[in-house]
């Protein structure tokens, strides 16, 4: 087949994948792993199958993926498809670059440089630095590394003893800050978790007293990370108040905004992360609100040598980097050698949208989520299960009358849901209960989308319940 034919085949499916996220269809087809495994050819051969296979080989992957492009996936902290950020993944791989020298990647090194000082402006840190990442769990980590060079600068050199290092985060806060906890050293039990008010927010009171709590034990505090959009209930920590117990303390303070750093765009909703300004580090995905294909994801600092030391292991690779270009080499500001070209599609996308679209579209995922907040409080049957402060959506089913197990009965309703596959949400849980988290992030959603939703989540409910011993129908009189 000629290269010509072979990539407009690839193009019409393309094209196919798009318009059918605006049709009648599902998101998903469920199919177990064990039944998957079977019906799919998998096996890597001896000899090649040639290009027409491989067109074969993309129809049955199209067939059988989760449709991230319907308005009705709702599931993760994403969804839905940037058109200028799709065309700038095609070009960076269509390019194949590596963003570790100018040599190597000249425009991509200033379009990187420029996004990351234009998000360091927003977030406020002004002669800042930063790098792009494989992700929030990336840039959580590089936070708790800055806080280890801060701290102990020889830490890189000559290694230290992590045991009696002890970092703070958020009850609520992502896991992700385990596993950094895990890589730098210092083990998940000295990653402690502080207290959170009723509605998923880091209490600052709780942090001073956990930080008194681990001197009189013989810790050694030395960072705390804030959340501003936690995972589960979008909630946002104080992070000015948190900051100054943390600079009060002597500590450094990271910010996770991963997923809420976009709030700074909205007039509105900025005040949701004030105090930004005043921390030492923070992640900010990319890829979550603003749409951009994964993965496109920003660690900005304030201290830009500090970053430096952190990552001065590349100083040794003097195939790579050159004296004289040591201020515009990326990769002197990154943990990876090879890395991908992230920024043209954030570029591309920022370059479409400007700030205004970025601000109208948070505005208008903040307004969905506040319709279906309604929707829930309307009915005698629903029940919002936390105070809304970003696009995070938790609430559960409470059929009026039943007394058996709420978890139970909605646990079974989304599993319905999963493998009717009209509909994708989150099943989470805040506490010990079992809830529903249906998110906007996707640009597809609109309020029919919602109402679709709960009327799946209805019918599920009314399957289940007429399946039901009518003894747990009804409350005891």
């Amino acid at each position: 087949m000629e290269l010509e034919v072979f990539i407009g085949e690839i193009a019409d499916r393309i094209f196919a994948y798009l318009n059918a996220g605006d049709e009648p269809g599902k998101v998903s087809q469920p199919i177990p792993h064990t039944s998957l495994s079977k019906t799919s050819d998998l096996q890597l051969p001896l000899e090649g199958n040639g290009i027409n296979a491989v067109l074969d080989d993309i129809d049955a992957y199209l067939k059988s993926c989760v449709k991230t492009n319907r308005p009705e996936f709702m599931n993760p902290l994403w969804g839905g498809i940037n058109t200028a950020g799709l065309a700038g993944e095609i070009i960076a791989t269509l390019t194949n670059t590596s963003m570790y020298t100018y040599e190597l990647a000249p425009l991509a090194t200033l379009i990187e440089q420029t996004l990351l000082r234009r998000m360091g402006e927003i977030v406020g840190f002004s002669g800042g630095a930063g790098t792009l990442t494989t992700g929030g769990s990336n840039g959580n980590m590089l936070g708790m590394l800055c806080a280890r060079q801060a701290m102990l600068p020889s830490s890189t050199q000559t290694g230290f003893n992590g045991q009696s290092m002890v970092a703070y985060v958020s009850s609520e806060a992502h896991y992700s800050v385990l596993m950094a906890a895990n890589v730098i050293g210092i083990g998940h039990h000295n990653t402690i978790k502080v207290a959170c008010d009723e509605n998923g927010c880091m209490l600052a009171s709780a942090l001073q007293d956990e930080i008194e709590r681990t001197r009189r034990e013989g810790g050694v505090p030395f960072c705390v990370i804030s959340t501003a959009g936690t995972t589960v209930r979008g909630s946002f920590d104080p992070i000015k108040e948190i900051g100054d117990i943390a600079h009060a303390n002597g500590l450094w303070h990271h910010v996770d905004a991963a997923w809420g750093g976009s709030a700074m765009f909205s007039s509105e909703h900025s005040a949701l992360m004030d105090g930004v300004e005043f921390a030492d580090s923070v992640c900010w995905d990319a890829h979550k609100m603003m749409g951009l294909p994964l993965i496109c994801s920003a660690f900005l600092v304030k201290d830009s040598e500090l970053l430096a030391r952190v990552c001065a292991h590349g100083n040794v690779a003097h195939y790579l980097f050159h004296e004289e270009s040591r201020n515009i080499d990326a990769g002197r500001y990154s943990l990876q050698c090879g890395r991908r070209n992230d920024a043209l599609k954030l570029w591309l996308a920022w370059r479409e949208c400007g700030d205004a679209g970025w601000a109208s579209l948070v505005d208008r995922f903040m307004e969905l989520g506040d319709y279906l907040e309604s929707r829930v409080n309307e009915r005698d049957d629903m029940q919002m299960m936390s105070a809304r402060m970003w696009t995070n959506v938790c609430f559960r089913f409470t059929p009026k009358g039943y007394d058996g197990d709420l978890n139970e009965l909605n646990s079974e309703i989304r599993s319905r849901m999963m493998q009717n596959g009209n509909f994708m949400v989150s099943r989470s849980n805040i506490g010990d209960e079992v809830i529903f988290r249906a998110v906007m992030a996707n640009p597809k959603i609109t309020e029919k989308t919602l109402d679709g939703l709960l009327e799946e989540i209805t019918h599920h409910c009314d399957e289940v319940m007429r399946g039901l011993p009518s003894k747990h129908l009804f409350s005891s009189p």
